[in-house]
């Protein structure tokens, strides 16, 4: 039974050994940071002149508003970025849907 397991084991060895080695950095350095994430789109969205909205943002990322509201408020608790409302759009009165037709575009503070 042992035996039936030689083959395929020397053949996955086999190609784990082609693998190159990952490089260590060194402690303490900065890790170098991943690129085509959610996070980076939003970032780059934030930084546009004309901002971003939280409805932009979930189409954007898949995310849901509260994912959105959560990672601005850590931006500025953990990275110090502030995010400040560039505008915000009130849409009330006859015709508009009230507080679901309003809206609030974000920028990240220069």
């Amino acid at each position: 039974m042992i035996g039936a397991l030689d083959a395929p084991m020397e053949a996955l060895r086999t190609l784990l050994a082609g693998k190159p080695a990952r490089t260590q950095r060194e402690p303490g350095a900065p890790r170098k940071p991943r690129e085509g994430t959610k996070q980076e789109t939003v970032l780059a969205m934030l930084r546009r002149e004309e901002g971003a909205t939280i409805a932009q943002i979930c189409e954007a990322t898949g995310w849901q508003q509260h994912t959105v509201r959560g990672f601005f408020a850590g931006l500025k608790k953990r990275q110090g970025i502030e995010v400040q409302v560039l505008e915000r759009i009130r849409q009330v009165g006859p015709n508009k849907e009230g507080a679901r037709g309003s809206y609030s575009i974000y920028r990240i503070a220069d």
